[in-house]
């Protein structure tokens, strides 16, 4: 299951100092305890997959917006958000796949605690951090994961499990702590109670190792886009609104290198993609005249439209006869 998990780590940039890694963490559970309050639990199901996910967010005003990752949130059917008991059902205002930000916003809430935003840029390494999260589930205490900063610039690679399409991210910051699945989408918090990150990804041996690494993107960063995603300026990674759907099923693992395309494994009854003609086995070539090489380059190509777009596709069928066809978009 992709939604609502800390993605893995393939590599990082920069092997943390071995020092930074031995000192003890220090007691943050008072700055904790004064974030915990502008903390949402996620809950999301994705219907297709019967599949649910619980991650985090922040509270970035009184109405209800949140700042938490676009793989908290990717695929959901329903999302709730719960603040201070509270629970609010929620719809994705935007979010920018490649930076791992959305920005959703709970219906009918008001009077929330907001969040206390510092500036990443004035960060140190060795500086004390507490990393809440989710990683219980929603009817349990938020976790707290206190450690220090190890590195900043980090640069990760972490794949989506489901389709295999794979994103690499950087400028993150490394703090040693053991974060986990759910914690996805939670603050960083500093020693003066300011947050300071966005927890986005952990090591992949975190389990074998009791420090621990989190990865996080810097608030200044993660704030930037996603004042542009509130604003609602679309850009060339920036997404309006829900995804688009084209109504296939792909897998990056099962691609050829030497051929072009990608390999519909699944085509969606009733789905844009089936109404243009395709089937499962057939390659998809291009879209609009943009060629397709993965599974990574076929969700670019769709996060750059939306809802009621016409495009051209253009495909080879099982029996090796290429094809091409028209598809109105959906979200």
């Amino acid at each position: 299951m992709v939604v609502a998990v800390v993605a893995t780590v393939a590599s990082a940039a920069l092997v943390a100092p071995p020092t930074s890694a031995l000192a003890a963490p220090q007691d943050l559970s008072a700055v904790a305890t004064q974030t915990e309050p502008t903390v949402a639990r996620i809950d999301t199901t994705i219907n297709y997959q019967h599949a649910i996910g619980a991650g985090t967010g922040i509270v970035l005003d009184p109405s209800g917006t949140l700042l938490t990752n676009f793989h908290v949130v990717q695929g959901a059917d329903t999302i709730t958000g719960t603040v201070e008991g509270r629970s609010y059902p929620a719809d994705l205002v935007g979010y920018d796949r490649n930076r791992d930000i959305a920005v959703i916003q709970l219906r009918g809430a008001g009077g929330l605690p907001v969040a206390q935003l510092g500036d990443s840029s004035r960060l140190a390494v060795g500086d004390p951090v507490v990393a809440l999260g989710n990683a219980r589930g929603s009817g349990s205490p938020l976790t707290r994961e206190a450690g220090q900063v190890v590195g900043f610039g980090r640069t990760i690679n972490a794949k989506d499990e489901l389709t295999g399409a794979s994103n690499q991210a950087t400028g993150l910051i490394e703090f040693a702590a053991p974060v986990r699945a759910g914690d996805s989408g939670g603050p960083v918090v500093d020693s003066a109670g300011q947050v300071v990150g966005v927890t986005t990804a952990a090591t992949v041996n975190f389990r074998m190792d009791p420090g621990g690494s989190g990865f996080a993107i810097p608030i200044n960063d993660a704030l930037a886009t996603a004042n542009q995603i509130r604003s609602r300026q679309a850009t060339d990674t920036v997404h309006i609104g829900p995804p688009t759907l084209l109504g296939v099923g792909v897998n990056g693992k099962n691609q050829p290198d030497n051929l072009p395309g990608v390999i519909i494994f699944e085509v969606l009854p009733g789905g844009p993609a089936q109404q243009a003609g395709l089937h499962d086995g057939d390659v998809l070539l291009s879209i609009d005249g943009e060629q397709l090489n993965s599974a990574t380059a076929l969700t670019n190509v769709l996060d750059r439209h939306y809802s009621g777009d016409v495009v051209d596709l253009v495909w080879i069928n099982r029996a090796g006869q290429q094809l091409t066809g028209k598809a109105t978009l959906s979200s």
